[in-house]
């Protein structure tokens, strides 16, 4: 990890994402009565983080509702924020609290009307043509943590005994939103007869579903998706956040635990704005050596998407304007945002080495960002 993102991390410690189209609050958005807790890693094991987290909760009147053991050591809860101040003063383990956030989809512009019915024919879509996509995926994962995925499409293999829902939705991990449905087409669409060609054509997807129906969720809930991911994913592994909102120390510590094992890939963000403001976009910034990588968007032409944040956090850019996926209900969509960009990115690290293919015009942090091609 790069000295710098350590360092913030460790301040932030110390000191203590209908249709796809809610916005990334420009502001934190808080989630009144629940709170994220870690533990100090050196004080609370793997395996003594359940029952730590528990009885620290117990005592102060609150509710568990996840335990992290995988990245973090921690849990959230649904607290008073007078109960959270008391159980940090009274218990020592405890590295820092953070209040629930929401996290979102991003302002994702749809250009075509999600139709459902298979498209006669199969098409390749521009962006995959543009990164040297289309190879085999087949025998490869892909951990979409996301709105979930259509786990009857056509055109997609999906993992449904290891997909998982961190929503508490009552159709599981079934995507109602079809977001998730759409990344996970871009990374690894079949090649088939039908619909369009991912990436990683055929590769297995694995849906991780942390958002709802609308494409908002809990940090709290993501970082669970997080966790799971950490414990049952598997080296050559790749996973995908489409997914942002304010900064979160919790969230950005949890990717960058998770990423020891598995390969990140995370949108920039749709604000323009700098990603650095935003979680997780923000652990971009780490070194390829810890496998996260944020990735902006950019349209026909090679020019800088102007909704696409920007900044040294960085680290390639993939097509994200006007792209056509699948998406919920068997159908396909063509949508736009850099949640569209950072799969293609996903699915060329499911291929093999990602390679440089030119550079972006007009990117607006003046570091003009490499276009990853196969």
């Amino acid at each position: 990890m790069k000295n710098w993102v350590a360092g913030r991390l460790a301040v932030v410690s110390a000191g203590a994402i209908a249709m796809a189209m809610i916005a990334s609050p420009a502001h934190a958005e808080k989630i009144a009565g629940s709170y994220i807790c870690v533990f100090k890693k050196d004080r609370v094991s793997k395996d003594d983080a359940p029952g730590r987290a528990a009885a620290a909760v117990r005592a102060h009147g609150g509710n568990v509702k996840f335990v992290y053991r995988n990245t973090i050591r921690g849990f959230a809860a649904n607290m008073s924020e007078n109960a959270v101040t008391a159980m940090r003063r009274s218990n020592p383990a405890i590295a820092f609290c953070e209040q629930d956030q929401v996290a979102s989809l991003g302002p994702i512009v749809i250009n075509a009307k999600p139709g459902t019915g298979t498209p006669a024919g199969q098409s390749t879509p521009w962006g995959i043509t543009r990164v040297g996509g289309s190879a085999s995926g087949v025998g490869k994962t892909a951990w979409v943590i996301d709105s979930g995925i259509d786990g009857s499409h056509p055109d997609l293999t999906v993992d449904q005994a290891r997909s998982r829902d961190f929503t508490g939705s009552r159709n599981g991990w079934k995507d109602e939103n079809g977001h998730g449905t759409h990344v996970a087409g871009t990374i690894a669409a079949k090649d088939n007869s039908i619909g369009v060609i991912g990436i990683a054509a055929g590769a297995t997807v694995v849906a991780v579903r942390v958002l709802d129906r609308r494409g908002s969720g809990a940090y709290s809930g993501v970082i669970a998706g997080v966790d799971y991911v950490a414990a049952q994913g598997k080296a050559g592994d790749v996973a995908n956040m489409s997914l942002g909102g304010p900064v979160s120390a919790a969230l950005d510590e949890a990717v960058i635990a998770a990423a020891g094992t598995v390969k990140f890939a995370l949108a920039a963000g749709n604000e323009s704005d700098d990603a650095d403001n935003h979680s997780p976009a923000r652990v971009g910034g780490v070194s390829a050596a810890d496998n996260i990588f944020t990735i902006s968007a950019f349209a026909k032409g090679d020019t800088f998407a102007s909704f696409s944040n920007y900044g040294a956090d960085v680290a390639w850019a993939e097509p994200g304007v006007s792209i056509p996926s699948t998406y919920k209900d068997g159908g396909y969509a063509t949508i736009s945002g850099t949640s569209m960009a950072s799969p293609h990115f996903a699915g060329l690290m499911l291929l093999g080495t990602v390679r440089s293919g030119g550079t972006v015009t007009n990117d607006p942090d003046g570091r003009a960002d490499p276009i990853g091609v196969r």
